[in-house]
């Protein structure tokens, strides 16, 4: 309770007396890939179930519907008689769903990418596949201005190199209209799409082809028809990679994902991009502490700040925790909160975590420092 918690205060737009924890599924492993509010103030959630469904023993695509208040409304699940997965999913302007990842039961060979699209009550309307010979991925799904969808991924069937970034233009019928691959002789993959204002497309994901070192952040932006106008890397001699991106309201992008580059901490941090429009970087940030921490998703936010959400080793109760981050414009999280005293003949006494444990002050690390004036704790700094 106390990490989701700790989520709904950070985020008050859900509202008070919401806080909850909830848990779905069957005698079997159910996982759960993708979450997304939905008009209704409930959520949709896309992922896997060897619970239920038609797998006997493998996989299907599981999707569930629940209220504001995390009760189940509705599930359903769709596939055949080997593995198939939910990857991705949004909610559709009819107020249906359209959900993509991918499935060994249909399709041409080994994996393809699998688009399903649902009523509002998760009823199959009609499914779509993609991909050759080869296995073929997807990642992400968004539904674009002229009511089509645009998906992307990896692909081994069309490359260059062992797999390639994959993008699929679809109209509202799930029936491709065209399909474009990027990357060059090694792996080169993609995480997440998202349609521009200029009605082309950004793509955030990593190669191993292109860039300063073992894998970066790849970034790629392309025209309408899926035409590449241009792209770039962003990391280190090591391994970086793209998890999210959004176009900013100036323009540009911003991205998260994570980075083994980080000076101050060594292991896999949360890694912070901020480009203009033609992709030039104009700051970068890093986030975690000793141990794994990754971003997963990106947004702006309505002060012009950014909202990170992804998992961390470093910090809470368990081995891996939900990690939530709130920067300012440029990436900063220091915030100095003064409580007025009349005392000033105050001592440190120590510098301790959010769970009180004493440490030594690290950039982008919250952190509370405890005063010895007489009374009580008078400055909390969170650098």
């Amino acid at each position: 309770m106390k990490k989701l918690l700790l989520i709904l205060l950070c985020l008050p737009m859900i509202g008070f007396g919401q806080n909850w924890e909830k848990n779905f599924g069957g005698s079997g492993d159910d996982f759960g890939n993708f979450v997304q509010q939905t008009t209704d103030g409930g959520y949709i959630i896309t992922g896997e179930t060897y619970s239920y469904g038609n797998g006997n023993g493998y996989s299907d695509v599981y999707l569930m519907k629940i209220d504001g208040n995390g009760v189940e409304q509705w599930s359903q699940t769709f596939g055949g008689i080997i593995d198939d997965w939910g990857m991705s999913i949004q909610q559709t302007t009819d107020g249906g769903y359209i959900i993509t990842g991918y499935t060994r039961s249909f399709g041409n060979g080994g994996d393809d990418v699998y688009l399903i699209k649902t009523d509002d009550n998760g009823v199959e309307q009609w499914s779509q596949t993609f991909g050759g010979t080869g296995d073929d991925y997807c990642s992400s799904v968004q539904q674009t201005n002229d009511g089509g969808y645009i998906i992307t991924g990896e692909t081994y069937s069309i490359v260059n190199g062992s797999y390639d970034v994959y993008l699929i233009k679809t109209d509202g019928n799930g029936i491709e209209q065209w399909n474009q691959t990027f990357g060059g002789a090694n792996n080169d993959a993609a995480m997440f799409v998202q349609q521009t204002t200029d009605g082309g497309y950004i793509i955030a994901g990593d190669t191993y082809t292109f860039g300063n070192g073992y894998n970066d952040v790849y970034l790629i932006k392309t025209d309408g028809n899926g035409i590449e106008l241009w792209s770039q890397t962003f990391g280190g001699t090591d391994y970086d990679w793209g998890n999210s991106i959004q176009q900013t309201t100036d323009g540009g992008y911003i991205i998260t994902g994570g980075t083994t580059n980080s000076i101050v901490n060594g292991s896999p941090d949360v890694y912070l991009i901020k480009t203009d429009g033609n992709g030039l970087e104009q700051w970068s940030q890093t986030f975690g502490g000793t141990d794994e921490d990754e971003g997963r998703s990106i947004q702006q936010t309505a002060d012009g700040g950014y909202i990170i959400s992804g998992k961390t080793r470093s910090f809470g109760n368990g081995n891996s925790n939900v990690y939530l981050i709130k920067t300012d414009g440029n990436g900063n999280v220091t915030s100095t909160f003064n409580i007025p005293t009349h005392n000033t003949n105050r001592k440190l006494e120590k510098t301790v975590d959010l769970l009180g444990k004493e440490i030594k002050p690290q950039p982008n690390t919250p952190i509370i420092e405890i005063y010895d004036d007489g009374t009580v704790e008078k400055r909390i700094v969170i650098e």
